[in-house]
């Protein structure tokens, strides 16, 4: 999976360094390419430069396209391709996307990735069908411009980038919720991830049959844009600059709005430096935990925050076993949450001290920045602008170890697997 990331990377780039990606007669600058094509296909959305205006035609055809590779899933699109080429999956194919969708039973890979390739077309269609009608019938685009605006944010939101073909992100749609509800409802659906949406699709009406994972991913996600809502709403209330001088019901959409997007879609409607330090505080830890597992959305994914949750209340509790939802969960699974966890917590706080070198900006807008890089979210204080090629490149690290997952770069990394024939002594030392 890193190659695969590392290739398509490399592509984009290559094809950003065109003279024709960019308006006027220059090539982009290598920094300005390699940061954009990270960011697309890693599906980030952060931008050193004003994707409207800098990036030709073809330059914003190119990043969509690295977008829906990125969201889609590189080895769920090349066993897509396969299907389509050779009507089967070899083994290899399989294993390959296994991965990458977290599928467990091998035979039924073929039926996942259709199922799969399936929803991606319905909701990008549809959210596209109903951006474009309104770009052109409520806002005057030409046709020709109001279709592409609405392929282009349809992917980009079905696939948690966030890119936007306005200078202020969406934040001149703030009243509009025919253009906002259907680019929330696109990324909520791309953030639960393929394993959730697959099983919602065969199991709809039938609750009592989901998966683990299912039930902790819904019953998570339900909480975190709760607490997202609540704070957006009450901490920004009375804010001058955001929600003060809106109506009740305005306040509402956008506070609802604004809940979804730090959940790895990234797109604002509210000025993201004029939001409280509250706003700034919770708004880390809901980029940081992220989206469903095997989907488009980044972070450390919800499963493993709420499992982890789970483990501390089994632990204050005195209790010898984690359950949830009348399921035991393995000390393999704790295991793996812990570790995803705390790589997380590593990464991002290197790359936060890494920016504070290369850079003079306030501790607060580089740790929002960096958080936003590695859990792919794309919202910005404004450092991501101001900041040096170096600064750039260290978002790049974080953008690309956010996609691919810290565990999975390690496993890639690592040598070789080691198997131990023999087990050391218990001893237990003194925890706290």
């Amino acid at each position: 999976m890193p190659l695969a990331f590392l290739s398509a990377i490399a592509v984009g780039t290559a094809l950003l360094l065109l003279p024709i990606s960019r308006n006027g007669d220059d090539s982009a600058p290598f920094v300005e390419a390699i940061f954009t094509a990270t960011s697309g296909v890693c599906v980030t959305g952060l931008t050193v430069v004003d994707v409207s205006t800098y990036w030709s035609g073809f330059g914003q055809l190119v990043l969509i396209c690295l977008v829906q590779i990125g969201g889609f899933g590189i080895m769920t699109l090349a066993s897509l391709l396969s299907l389509a080429v050779a009507g089967r999956l070899g083994l290899r194919e399989r294993l390959a996307a296994q991965v990458e969708t977290k599928g467990i039973d091998l035979g039924n890979i073929r039926n996942v990735v259709l199922r799969v390739a399936v929803v991606v077309f319905i909701v990008e269609s549809v959210a596209a069908v109903v951006l474009s009608l309104r770009f052109y019938l409520g806002y005057g685009y030409e046709f020709g411009t109001a279709v592409w605006h609405g392929i282009f944010h349809a992917v980009s939101a079905f696939n948690s980038a966030g890119f936007a073909l306005h200078t202020d992100s969406l934040e001149t749609f703030i009243h509009d919720p025919v253009v906002t509800v259907p680019v929330a409802v696109a990324a909520l659906i791309g953030g639960i991830g393929f394993p959730v949406i697959v099983e919602l699709v065969r199991r709809t009406f039938r609750p009592s049959k989901w998966t683990l994972h299912t039930k902790i991913t819904l019953m998570g996600s339900a909480v975190l844009l709760a607490v997202g809502f609540a704070t957006y709403l009450v901490v920004e209330w009375d804010n001058a600059h955001t929600l003060g001088p809106m109506t009740l019901l305005e306040r509402v959409h956008a506070a609802s709005f604004s809940a979804v997007m730090p959940r790895s879609a990234g797109y604002n409607i509210l000025p993201i430096p004029d939001l409280k330090p509250e706003t700034w505080a919770i708004t880390d830890v809901l980029m940081f935990i992220g989206g469903g597992s095997a989907g488009t959305a980044g972070g450390i994914k919800v499963s493993t925050f709420f499992v982890l949750a789970f483990v501390i209340w089994a632990e204050l509790r005195g209790e010898p076993d984690v359950s949830m939802f009348g399921r035991t969960i393995p000390a393999a699974a704790q295991r793996s949450a812990l570790t995803v966890a705390l790589l997380g917590v590593g990464c991002v706080a290197v790359g936060t001290i890494a920016l504070m070198a290369v850079s003079n900006l306030p501790f607060d807008v580089l740790l929002f920045d960096a958080t936003s890089a590695f859990g792919t979210v794309g919202l910005s204080s404004g450092a991501t602008g101001a900041l040096n090629d170096s600064g750039h490149l260290i978002l790049v690290a974080l953008m690309f170890t956010g996609r691919v997952g810290t565990v999975t770069l390690g496993a890639a990394l690592a040598l070789r697997a080691r198997h131990r024939r023999f087990r050391f002594p218990d001893s237990r030392p003194i925890i706290g």
